[in-house]
């Protein structure tokens, strides 16, 4: 009878979960804009059906009340993790990364997207810059692009010269042992697109308000310089693809598919199981019979429009 309980309580919960997150989530799932007629019907044509929405939201609950389990047994065990976004322009890195945060305590799992290098970061190092953000026991760290942008970006654009990325080649592979051995995993991840899904959703987003802050000059240069991406991948999976810190590559074309996947697969890379949890009991109110609230100014409060 218990476990009847227990079940019918799981299942209220996750009903009572959906139910919370379905507005939230549609916010961050209302990625189409709105676009021309001519554009929308492209889209439309060029896309299947994806997952059902309802079985989407059910599933990525699911893996995410997988990924509190996973934070907890980081925390308790002080285990470190580093996980690396790396990929295509548009091809769903920032999407995976906001369900991984969702619901995590962000003390324990931070985002780390570095901006450009300053004059001075430039004269040190390579590395050097990326160093200050790796965790600590019981820190979960997701970069956001990493020290692949020397091999990706930089030696596309032309901010890295030829000796300086043969350099990185050379060196990463054995920065990336010393980070094993120090007891840190490491987990690579490669978002792919096609060519002409790219296209799509860069069209999206120059046709969407919302969006546009999203397209920079180096994502424009993007498009232009396909072929030169493609080449500097192939290389950098050829030289860099190490036992302790394989690549592993995320198809992205469906948005949803690409999330659960990824996430999922994650998942699988650690041992995580249940750990102890001290139990929560909720304190008593200490009133005091002597103490009266103060009224507080109008001016103080935030004007009530809605």
């Amino acid at each position: 009878m218990t476990e009847l309980k227990q079940n019918s309580a799981a299942r209220d919960w996750l009903e009572a979960e959906l139910a919370d997150t379905l507005d939230e989530d549609y916010e961050l799932e209302m990625s189409e804009p709105a676009l021309s007629m001519e554009i929308a019907k492209i889209y439309k044509n060029s896309h299947p059906p994806s997952i059902d929405r309802m079985q989407y939201f059910r599933d990525l609950i699911s893996l995410q009340s997988e990924l509190i389990k996973l934070q907890s047994w980081v925390a308790y065990h002080k285990k470190k993790l580093v996980v690396i976004f790396e990929g295509r322009d548009s091809a769903g890195k920032g999407g995976v990364i906001k369900r991984i945060t969702q619901r995590l305590n962000p003390r324990i799992c931070r985002v780390v997207a570095l901006p450009a290098p300053t004059e001075r970061e430039k004269s040190q190092w390579y590395f050097q810059r990326y160093v200050p953000h790796l965790p600590a026991g019981g820190e979960i760290v997701l970069f956001d692009r990493s020290w692949y942008n020397r091999s990706g970006v930089e030696r596309v654009m032309g901010f890295a010269q030829p000796d300086q990325v043969e350099e990185f080649f050379h060196d990463v592979p054995e920065f990336e042992r010393m980070l094993v051995r120090s007891g840190i995993t490491v987990v690579k991840y490669w978002f792919s697109i096609t060519d002409e899904e790219q296209q799509m959703r860069f069209l999206m987003r120059i046709h969407d308000p919302m969006k546009q802050w999203k397209l920079s000059p180096m994502d424009l240069q993007s498009r232009v310089r396909w072929e030169q991406y493609t080449k500097a991948k192939e290389e950098t999976f050829a030289r860099t693809n190490i036992s302790e810190a394989p690549w592993f590559i995320v198809e992205g074309n469906d948005k949803k598919r690409a999330r659960l996947n990824c996430i999922g697969h994650l998942l699988k890379q650690m041992p995580y199981e249940e750990v102890p949890h001290e139990e929560i009991t909720l304190p008593e109110r200490v009133f005091n019979p002597e103490y009266e609230r103060q009224t507080l100014p109008r001016e103080l409060y935030v004007p009530e429009k809605y």
